[in-house]
């Protein structure tokens, strides 16, 4: 089957209920990197450095990664949509208050709020799509990836035209389109059945005992703190107005959705998930190189075309995450998922320190090195992270090729 195909089941031929989980999602999306052209201009409102400002991600993705213990304890108890739109709710309050806040450890802890929500809500909407969708877990899976593409493209969009304003007016942007997600999940989807079994605080920890799981967690933590180099501190370096900063960071999310929707099934079908995620592990970590050492026009253009390998990074973590153990998949996600946004909270806040013990280039050298072990784990513990005897070998076209780790 095609995920691609307009027929039924296809990726353009969802329920209603599918297609506004999708749509909150973009938006959920969009607040990772709402704030990446507008760095500057709120060091400069608040009187903060910028290893102040990174914070933001710090907090963000520190909450979000302990708040994955709890997600699926909570979605189990009180079902997915309802913990969706609390989720959407924990947003809406804390981007408003973020746009008032009067200094930068305000805002910092307004983000850590929203950190919160959006772990309820990103960590639930993979399984209601995957649940709601027509057509399995391959449809559904492109589309939740198709999400994440858009939401990183539009974000820094978004954080550029609301932000040559005001560096407040993206967080009240954002509280805006995630209250009209809340309607629209309101109206839209239908409760789910609440899981059989309710899941525990310890289930996602338990998960990673699984070889493979943890494998997957552990390589994609290396990745992570490369890929939030890029997008956190990467701001700083270029040095650009919003709207020039906001234009990089589209172009950068129009590569990373191609890559993630399009590029990256079809390298999988032709070369095996393994192969393709550790040559494009590699090939990121020569990107940041060039990155932090060529000239500007260098760095711009580097930036862009990281958007492609991190695309294709994303699409194959999260099916290794959501096929690789025989774990639940909403607790598969968590247990991966905790591990990996620890890495996303510290590489904001030790890029700006490494750059004031060293110099501008090595924050990029370091990002090269773990986006190298990254690539190192997927070889060494190769045998852990196949599922399946046939992904051994390249991939030809089968029933499920897209998803062939995802059920």
């Amino acid at each position: 089957m095609d995920p691609f195909d307009a027929g039924a089941g296809g990726l353009l031929k969802q329920p209603k209920s599918v297609w506004a989980t999708a749509g909150a999602s973009v938006v959920a999306f969009m607040g990772i990197g709402l704030v990446d052209p507008i760095l500057p201009s709120i060091a400069q409102g608040l009187d903060a450095t910028a290893g102040q400002v990174s914070l933001l991600f710090t907090s963000y993705f520190l909450i979000t990664a302990v708040a994955m213990l709890v997600t699926g304890f909570v979605s189990s108890r009180i079902g997915g949509k309802k913990t969706l739109l609390l989720g959407l709710a924990f947003v809406v309050v804390f981007a408003g208050l973020a746009g008032t806040s009067g200094s930068v450890g305000e805002l910092v802890g307004y983000r850590a709020g929203w950190g919160l929500g959006n772990a309820l809500f990103v960590s639930t909407a993979l399984a209601v799509i995957v649940g709601a969708a027509a057509g399995g877990s391959a449809a559904a899976i492109l589309l939740y990836e198709s999400a994440l593409g858009l939401g990183m493209a539009c974000g820094p969009l978004l954080g550029a035209l609301l932000g040559d304003a005001s560096w407040r007016y993206p967080f009240f942007g954002t509280a805006f389109l995630m209250a009209v997600g809340f309607l629209c999940i309101t109206v839209f989807l239908r409760e789910q059945p609440k899981p059989a079994r309710k899941t525990s605080l310890l289930d996602p920890l338990k998960a990673l005992g699984h070889g493979g799981l943890a494998s997957a967690a552990v390589s994609a933590f290396f990745y992570n703190y490369t890929f939030f180099t890029v997008l956190a501190f990467t701001p700083f370096v270029l040095n650009m107005s919003p709207y020039r900063s906001g234009a990089v960071f589209f172009a950068w999310g129009v590569l990373l959705a191609v890559f993630s929707v399009i590029v990256a099934p079809r390298l999988q079908k032709r070369f095996g998930s393994l192969k393709v995620l550790g040559g494009s592990l590699v090939l990121l970590a020569a990107d940041v190189l060039v990155l932090g050492y060529g000239s500007h026009t260098a760095a711009v253009v580097c930036t862009i075309l990281s958007g492609a390998f991190i695309g294709v990074n994303n699409t194959v973590y999260t099916e290794l995450a959501l096929g690789v153990s025989d774990a639940p998949r909403p607790v598969a996600s968590a247990g991966y998922n905790f591990v990996r946004w620890f890495a996303a909270a510290a590489a904001p806040y030790f890029a700006p320190k490494i750059e004031e013990w060293t110099d501008i280039h090595i924050p990029f050298v370091v990002a090269a090195v773990t986006a190298v072990v990254g690539a190192a784990v997927v070889v060494v513990r190769r045998k852990a992270l196949i599922h399946r005897a046939a992904d051994l070998e390249p991939r030809h076209a089968t029933e499920d090729s897209v998803a062939v780790f995802a059920n």
